[in-house]
C-alpha cells in the first residue's frame, strides 16, 4: 500500500467514526483521492451535490485529519468528476473496484475509493443478508422470484418498468434488495442505485433547498439500474411525483432498467397522480402474495438456520414447535421472523431440546392462544415509558438522545404490530412525526431483533405485559 493509500484509509476510518455511517457512505466512501503531477491532492467525488456537502460539511476535518498523517503537509481540495475532465488511465480507479492499488506507471496516482463494488452498493441502504440465496420460494411469490433473477441477470427482457407488489411483510423489499446485490455481481462497472422512497424523497427535498436539483437528477439518470422501494410513499406530493415521472421516463428512452415496490398494484395507488400511475403500469407487475403455511414454516426454518451459523442457536427446532409457533403468528413473514427471533433469543443453545410446552412459555404472548384483546397506542406508549422508567411526554418530544429514541422506536415497532394503525396515523401519535420516521423506526428494530438480544427480551417483556 502507497503512503497516499494509507493516510486516506487511515483518515477515512477515523472520518466514519466521526460524522457516522449514513453520511460517510452516502457521500466519502463513493469517492476517491487523486494526486496530480505536481503534488496536489483532489478528492473526486461522484456528483456536484457530494462535492458541495463535503466542502460544506466535512473538507476542514478531512484536512485536519490528513495533515496530522501527513509529513509533506499537503491539503486536499474537493472537486466532483465533471470538473476533472477526461480521465487518464488511472482514473478509471474512480469507479468501484475491488484492486485498492495505485498504478505506479500512470502519469497520476488516484487512491482507489474505500469501498469496492459490493461495498459501493450497500452504501445505499441495502440489507447484506437480503440475497437470493436467503428467500424462500413459495407458491405466492414463485412468480416474483422467477422475474427478479431475471432483472438481476441483465437478461433482454421486454417489460420495464418491473413493479413488484403486495402487502407488508412478505418479500418485496427481499426482492429488491436481491436484485441489486445480483446485478452488481454479474456487471461490477454497472451503476446500480437502490433507494427507498422515504430516501428518494428526503433528497430530493434537500436537493431542492441546496438548489442542486440537477446533480440530483443527474445521480439517478445516469444509473443502469433504479431501483426504487415502497413507491406508495412519494404519494401527495406534486413535485416529487414529477421529478420521478421525469426520471422514469429518461431512464426508459435509454433502455435502462427499472424496479419498483409498493403495497398495492399501481393503478389502486390513488394518491399518487394519473400519468405518474399510468407509467408504473406500463411494465409488469408481478404480485407477491402472502405466505401459506407451508412457506411460513420454511421461513421459519430458515431463519434458524440463519442464527444457527451466527452462534446464536445450536441444532435444530422440534417440528411441532415450528407448526405451533406459524399457526400462532398470524400475519406477515417479517412478523413471524420476529417470533422466531423472540424464541432463538431466548432458547440458545438448548434449542434442539425446547418442548412445546417450554416454546409456549419463552414467547410468551407472542403465540396467540385466543383472541386479541384491543390495544392502544396510548396503552403501548405508557407501558414502554413504565418500562424504560421514563415520561411518556419523552417519547412524544423532540429528544434523540439513545436513552429516548430507542424506546420510542421500540414503542412504535409495538404499535405497527399490535394495532392496526397507519405509518402517518402512528407518526402523528408520537408528536406529529413523519410517516418515514416510524417506518425507519419500526425497520430499525426488526434489524435488532435478530442481533440485540436485550432488544429481543424487551420487546419480548412488553408484549407480554400489553397482552396481559
Amino acid at each position: 500500500m502507497t503512503d497516499p493509500d494509507r493516510i486516506w484509509t487511515e483518515a477515512a476510518g477515523k472520518l466514519r467514526a466521526e460524522i457516522g455511517e449514513g453520511p460517510f457512505s452516502s457521500y466519502i466512501a463513493p469517492s476517491a483521492v487523486r494526486a496530480e503531477a505536481g503534488g496536489q491532492l483532489i478528492l473526486v467525488t461522484p456528483t456536484a451535490y457530494a462535492r458541495d456537502w463535503v466542502r460544506k460539511n466535512a473538507l476542514r476535518r478531512m484536512n485536519e485529519l490528513w495533515l496530522g498523517l501527513d509529513g509533506l503537509s499537503r491539503k486536499l481540495e474537493v472537486r466532483c468528476r465533471a470538473e476533472v475532465g477526461s480521465p487518464a488511465p488511472a482514473m478509471a480507479q474512480l469507479s468501484p473496484a475491488n484492486d485498492m492499488s495505485v498504478l505506479a506507471t500512470a502519469p497520476t496516482a488516484t487512491v482507489g475509493p474505500v469501498t469496492d463494488g459490493p461495498r459501493a452498493v450497500r452504501a445505499a441502504g441495502l440489507q447484506e443478508r437480503l440475497t437470493f440465496d436467503s428467500f424462500v420460494e413459495g407458491q405466492g411469490n414463485a412468480f416474483a422470484l422467477a422475474i427478479a433473477r431475471q432483472t438481476a441477470a441483465w437478461a433482454d427482457g421486454h417489460f420495464n418498468p418491473i413493479f413488484f407488489c403486495g402487502p407488508y411483510g412478505y418479500g418485496k423489499t427481499h426482492l429488491l434488495n436481491a436484485i441489486a446485490w445480483e446485478a452488481q455481481r454479474l456487471r461490477p462497472d454497472a451503476k446500480v442505485v437502490y433507494l427507498t422512497a422515504e430516501r428518494f424523497l428526503s433528497t430530493f427535498v434537500r436537493a431542492m433547498q441546496d438548489r442542486s436539483t440537477a446533480a440530483f437528477k443527474e445521480s439517478l439518470r445516469s444509473a443502469d439500474m433504479l431501483l426504487l422501494d415502497d413507491v406508495q410513499f412519494v404519494g401527495g406530493k406534486a413535485s416529487t411525483q414529477e421529478e420521478l415521472l421525469s426520471t422514469l421516463t429518461a431512464l426508459i428512452e435509454d433502455g435502462k432498467r427499472i424496479v419498483l415496490s409498493a403495497d398495492r398494484a399501481p393503478m389502486a395507488l390513488t394518491e399518487i397522480e394519473p400519468r405518474l400511475r399510468s407509467h408504473l403500469s406500463a411494465g409488469l407487475t408481478c404480485p407477491v402474495e402472502p405466505a401459506d403455511r407451508m412457506l411460513k414454516i420454511a421461513v421459519a426454518q430458515n431463519r434458524l438456520q440463519a442464527l444457527a451459523r451466527l452462534g446464536v442457536v445450536s441444532g435444530e427446532a422440534n417440528p411441532a414447535v415450528l407448526e405451533q409457533l406459524v399457526d400462532r403468528t398470524p400475519g406477515s413473514v417479517r412478523e413471524l421472523e420476529g417470533a422466531v427471533n423472540t424464541l432463538a433469543a431466548a432458547a440458545g443453545q438448548r434449542l434442539s431440546s425446547v418442548t412445546l410446552e417450554e416454546a409456549q412459555g419463552l414467547l410468551g404472548a407472542s403465540i396467540r392462544s385466543g383472541p386479541d384483546r384491543r390495544i392502544t397506542v396510548d396503552e403501548i406508549q405508557k407501558t414502554t415509558s413504565e418500562h424504560f422508567a421514563m415520561k411518556q411526554v419523552d417519547l412524544l418530544s423532540e429528544r434523540r438522545t439513545r436513552a429516548v429514541a430507542r424506546p420510542r422506536q421500540i414503542a412504535m415497532y409495538l404499535c405497527k404490530q399490535l394495532t392496526t394503525r397507519s405509518y402517518p396515523d402512528i407518526g402523528r401519535r408520537f408528536g406529529g412525526r413523519d410517516h418515514t420516521t416510524v417506518l425507519h423506526g419500526v425497520r430499525k428494530i426488526e434489524e435488532l431483533l435478530a442481533t440485540d438480544e436485550q432488544i429481543a427480551k424487551d420487546v419480548e417483556a412488553l408484549i407480554r405485559k400489553l397482552r396481559g
